[in-house]
């Protein structure tokens, strides 16, 4: 079965987590600092957090942010469930902005549209998050205009993005947003085995988050109340968790962003190749925002229903019995059980639901060959001639 993702592992790797584990740090050591300061330099951020998954970065900024009860945060119904689950964690209420038709994102004519009927109903969001969804990131400059006009805040999940640009800048440099988070699940560009981080450019934001990723416990003498006993003192300031990431996973992120922009030029290279070779298929192939350079964690294409005999569940089982991994990113989260006891409807969203009824993720990762993409390629031209 040739996979929908996997990591990159070579012996650099290896010889780097194996130099940890016979070290004196597993944990809280010198290679998170290390990993968040080469995210730093990558993206030009000025704060990197890293904590164990990217779930927990987008809790923790939507923490630092002050999302809470009574109020709102509006994400993309084509996501992760992660990306909306964050905002009950902290007690708010989550709404979608349907995505646009040709990048998947979240359509900022959508946006504005429900930010215009919202303020009308004193119903405005708190906090905004966008998804750049397969690498392909948002149109950023817009949402930002809009979080001045309607003050919002912005959380970038950019969890399939790194190693992308927007605008010639880095994904992750927050020029439009308040906060820019990363995945690095083994299926994402680079790996931490599990991992993600938080990066923001406000010295405020990162202190909270830094305090909230473990046990919102602190050793500095200038946050500490009353009198310090001694060189073991700490003192919990506010209700954290552990969220902490560790020195084998920190390591790892450090070796692996070492190759982050090989890594996304292979993919850009299969991409390439793969519209090159289903150009005369029957399928919708990924639309690029101009000025803008995706980190393409996924290759997804839309089946043309219309024009095949089969059905988009024939078409994917078929497609794995022929050794195929694909895979389906996403089923749009307000149709989920959980989110339809909340009260949402299928109907919501009809962009997303019928980007849900058409696309299929391809096969993408940096070590594929060209003769398993041949493989896919070939197998796809069966199943749909």
């Amino acid at each position: 079965m040739i996979p929908y993702g996997k990591q990159d592992i070579n012996q650099q790797d290896i010889d780097s987590v194996v130099d940890v584990l016979k070290s004196d740090f597993l944990t809280q050591g010198p290679q998170v600092p290390a990993f968040e300061q080469a995210l730093v330099s990558h993206t030009g951020a000025s704060y990197a957090i890293g904590v164990n998954s990217a779930t927990s970065a987008l809790h923790i900024a939507c923490l630092a942010l002050g999302l809470g009860k009574g109020d709102w945060l509006w994400t993309s119904p084509i996501t992760f469930v992660a990306s909306a689950n964050c905002g009950l964690y902290c007690g708010a209420q989550v709404d979608f902005v349907d995505i646009d038709p040709d990048t998947y994102n979240m359509c900022p004519k959508r946006l504005e549209e429900k930010l215009t009927k919202a303020k009308k109903e004193n119903k405005l969001p708190k906090v905004v998050i966008p998804v750049h969804l397969c690498g392909q990131p948002c149109d950023m400059e817009a949402i930002g205009r809009l979080s001045k006009q309607y003050g919002f805040k912005i959380i970038e999940d950019a969890s399939h993005a790194i190693g992308g640009r927007y605008k010639g800048l880095p994904i992750g440099n927050c020029a439009y947003s308040d906060i820019t988070v990363f995945s690095f699940h083994p299926v994402k560009i680079i790996t931490t085995a599990e991992g993600g981080a938080a990066l923001t450019n406000q010295q405020e934001l990162a202190d909270k988050m830094l305090l909230l990723r473990s046990h919102g416990v602190t050793r500095d003498a200038s946050l500490m109340q009353g009198t310090i006993h001694g060189d073991w003192y700490y003192q919990q300031i506010d209700l954290g968790f552990n969220y902490r990431m560790s020195e084998l996973q920190a390591v790892l992120g450090v070796s692996q962003i070492k190759r982050l922009s090989e890594f996304v030029s292979a993919r850009h290279h299969l991409s390439k190749r793969y519209s090159e070779k289903l150009a005369s298929l029957p399928v919708v192939l990924p639309y690029q925002l101009p000025d803008t350079y995706s980190g393409l964690h996924l290759f997804v294409i839309r089946l043309q229903l219309e024009d095949i005999s089969l059905s988009h569940k024939q078409v994917f089982d078929a497609l794995r019995k022929r050794g195929i991994g694909v895979n389906l990113h996403y089923i749009p989260v307000h149709t989920q059980p959980y989110y339809q006891n909340m009260g949402f409807e299928q109907g919501s969203f009809p962009e997303a639901e019928k980007y849900y009824e058409e696309a299929i993720s391809l096969p993408m990762f940096q070590s594929m060959t060209f003769e398993q993409q041949d493989e896919v390629v070939t197998a796809l031209e069966q199943v749909l001639k």
